[in-house]
């Protein structure tokens, strides 16, 4: 039962969308129809401030987190901590609370893997934040903490999360696809900027 119990409960708690409810509920904003018209937490940030920002960024990654630990035991099978992450990962991009529209699950990702291989995700985040800071592009980061994923996770000795990093590195990059095209144009601003820009 574990091997069904654990991804329900994941993709459910994937689903709840931290980004809307911090920003609705505590500022009255929708970041459904203003700023990006995303619910992660760069947007909210953007409209509510840093505070309401950050608050939003631990939520999503505590949703990616708290189930993967909860499914780890001493017998707990590789594959099964890998179903829960990706199941957490996909219940932020595809909630079922919100009509299957979601978001970018950035943080959520971050959260899953820092369960799933600590070091690789610990890494990944490191040139996340390396990347944003030296071109000012958080689209860049998160595509930068996508494609660090798999080859961290083989790095470090975890080489057994490959396949779900890999999934995950395809739907970051999916679900960044218009921020790869206005990357690619010259017409993505940056966040330092101050400008809209369809982010996390």
């Amino acid at each position: 039962m574990s091997w069904i119990l654990w991804p329900a409960f994941a993709y459910l708690l994937g689903s709840v969308p931290f980004g809307l409810l911090v920003a609705k509920g505590l500022k009255g904003v929708d970041p459904r129809t203003e700023g990006s018209g995303n619910i992660g937490a760069t947007n909210v940030a953007r409209l509510c401030g840093a505070t309401y920002g950050a608050l939003a960024l631990a939520l999503d990654l505590l949703k990616g987190l708290v189930p993967v630990l909860l499914a780890k035991g001493p017998d707990a099978h590789w594959l099964l901590l890998s179903l829960t992450a990706l199941a957490a990962i996909l219940g932020h991009v595809f909630p079922i609370f919100l009509g299957f529209k979601g978001g970018k699950a950035v943080a959520t990702t971050i959260g899953a893997f820092l369960a799933l291989a600590p070091w690789a995700a610990v890494w990944s985040v490191v040139l996340c934040v390396a990347v944003i800071a030296l071109s000012g592009y958080v689209s860049m980061g998160s595509l930068t903490l996508g494609l660090c994923l798999p080859l961290f996770c083989l790095f470090t000795g975890a080489a057994e999360y490959l396949p779900v990093a890999l999934a995950v590195m395809a739907l970051l990059f999916w679900r960044h696809k218009e921020n790869i095209r206005r990357l690619a144009s010259g017409e993505e601003h940056p966040w330092r900027s101050g400008k809209k820009e369809k982010q996390e």
